[in-house]
């Protein structure tokens, strides 16, 4: 069931998605060469003290998951594509760093995530975040009353595979408001024009996963969360939560 927000509930998850984009924000510009992962965590949890909110990640099992989430945020390495446990890896130069954060203020929530270079960055890094980028702005571009899920999916889709990118099957966006996951689903490639139409008051966390070698593969390590690339290559994950208005698509989560 889709659950439509009010004018006052969206400003309300903005709030909580002001939270979320003030620790990604404190996250990379302490996420340097020698720094933990751990540190990381422990600066996004400060934010989310001064700020007199929780974590939804913090303690979340979903059925796939064989331990409760530790952490507050995702911090996902390199081959890491999504659900990275932060833990105490000190970050190398040049490093892919892709970090995913949500708060939950007020009894609503924001959800957001990051991909950024540590240190020295590869121009292929460069190139595969900047395309996750454009990808994420394409597919809020077509969050607008009158569109369809599968709109948003198509966006998304063309713009990674046109840069010869991969996106790991059965992995996207969702709903999203009092609860972190809310139908519906968001996938990351899809037919245009498909799918469950866009109405005035959704609120959707949209998120393209790329995979640099252009390989769709993936597979859960062995902690049960984090989940890695077949083959090795690198991955970027970037995220907004996304209000739909009549006057076009609101990002919750802006930074």
């Amino acid at each position: 069931m889709v659950e439509l927000k009010t004018d006052t509930s969206i400003d309300a998850m903005h709030l909580a998605g002001q939270v979320v984009a003030r620790a990604l924000t404190a996250v990379q510009e302490a996420a340097e060469v020698g720094v933990s992962l751990l540190e990381l965590d422990a600066l996004a949890r400060e934010v989310l003290r001064e700020a007199g909110a929780t974590s939804p990640f913090l303690g979340y099992r979903p059925s796939f998951a064989p331990t409760p989430f530790p952490g507050v945020i995702c911090a996902s390495v390199n081959d890491a594509i999504v659900h990275g446990i932060p833990d105490g890896y000190r970050l190398r130069d040049g490093d892919l760093l892709s970090v995913d954060f949500g708060a939950e203020l007020g009894g609503w929530v924001g959800d957001s995530a990051v991909s950024f270079t540590v240190g020295t960055p590869r121009p292929q890094d460069t190139r595969l975040i900047a395309t996750a980028e454009q990808a994420l702005a394409a597919g809020i571009e077509a969050a607008v009353v009158g569109n369809r899920i599968g709109d948003i999916a198509y966006a998304i889709g063309s713009v990674c595979r046109a840069a010869g990118y991969g996106i790991p099957d059965g992995f996207g966006g969702h709903g999203i408001g009092r609860r972190m996951h809310e139908d519906p689903g968001v996938p990351n490639e899809g037919r245009p024009g498909r799918g469950l139409p866009l109405r005035r008051g959704m609120v959707l966390a949209i998120e393209p996963m790329l995979v640099a070698s252009g390989r769709d593969g993936y597979h859960a390590a062995a902690d049960g969360w984090t989940l890695r690339t077949n083959d090795g290559s690198r991955a970027a994950h970037v995220e907004h939560t996304v209000a739909i208005t009549e006057a076009g698509p609101r990002v919750l989560t802006a930074r």
